[in-house]
């Protein structure tokens, strides 16, 4: 049996570089602007999530999923420049955006590139991978067209909001997943397994993003606070709509809800409720698959992602 060369750790310094190396152009702005976004770093959690679920789904050399966790990354890495030209963002990750960089043109066209970088290493995996992340592209673009629709009409209650994320953040996160089991050659009831952690998983890392959008440091998440609120994304106040909750009264369009209100309300108590409950039940689905220290991480990330600061 051939053992695996690479740590995880070793697998995303590796995926760091790599994705440098797929930013290379002859055009030298499009090279700049490229690295720019890239090396402002990131948690880079999908592909650390694919590559727990490709050990969790017994395979043995991380090597092979390497390609598979850069294209990823890159495609969430272009969604992040494309969202900062919608939300009008000035900040991210600590720097400034390549939208206020360079301009509206240019932070467009950088994150195509980035998307077409990422197509040219999934070419060679086969129809199957480069299905699923076509799917989950797809979702991505008609989740950030369904939330500027529901942003401007101001119907943003708590199925809308849950459609929302399941499109624009919980797709890429299951595809994610499941390209790592199906890299391991794992069977379909493993794969499907994955995909229902990552689902989930996504869900709770959006829930608790919109959390510190209202409540987080804008030193430690990088990012100017309630910002999200400001176009009309409180996605915490939708959620405590579940069962006729502390949020009826509330007014979605009202731009200036900030900490103490919500707070007073109950509304990040109740939404933090709601993604602690998602972790448990994306680690429920875990359990199909055999114990092994790379199950264990993947229930780890889950713990993480309720606890971050970021």
């Amino acid at each position: 049996m051939m053992v695996d060369t690479l740590t995880v750790d070793e697998a995303l310094a590796n995926v760091q570089q790599r994705m440098r190396d797929a930013a290379a152009s002859g055009v030298p702005l499009v090279q700049q602007a490229a690295r720019h976004i890239i090396d402002a770093g990131g948690k880079r959690l999908r592909p650390r999530l694919l590559f727990h679920a490709y050990g969790a789904a017994g395979g043995l050399r991380l090597e092979e999923a390497l390609p598979l966790g850069v294209a990823i990354e890159l495609i969430h890495t272009a969604t992040l420049v494309h969202d900062d030209i919608n939300d009008h963002s000035a900040l991210r990750r600590g720097r400034v955006t390549v939208n206020a960089k360079w301009g509206r043109t240019i932070a467009l066209l950088t994150g195509d590139f980035l998307f077409t970088r990422a197509y040219s290493l999934m070419a060679p995996q086969g129809d199957r991978f480069n299905q699923l992340l076509a799917s989950a592209c797809s979702a991505l673009v008609e989740g950030e067209v369904l939330q500027a629709v529901v942003a401007k009409s101001g119907q943003y209650d708590r199925d809308n909001y849950v459609r929302i994320i399941s499109l624009k953040t919980a797709a890429l996160f299951s595809c994610a997943a499941r390209l790592g089991g199906l890299k391991a050659g794992a069977p379909e009831e493993h794969v499907e397994a994955l995909g229902t952690y990552g689902h989930n998983l996504g869900l709770a890392f959006q829930i608790v993003d919109d959390v510190l959008d209202i409540t987080g440091d804008p030193g430690v998440t990088g990012k100017p606070a309630h910002e999200d609120a400001g176009q009309h994304k409180l996605g915490l106040v939708a959620l405590a709509r579940e069962n006729g909750g502390t949020a009826r009264g509330t007014n979605l369009r009202d731009t200036d809800i900030l900490t103490e209100p919500l707070l007073a309300a109950g509304l990040v108590d109740e939404a933090m409720g709601k993604a602690r409950e998602l972790t448990e039940r994306g680690c429920a689905a875990l359990q199909t698959l055999p114990d092994s220290p790379a199950r264990r991480a993947l229930e780890g990330m889950a713990r993480k992602v309720v606890s971050r600061d970021r």
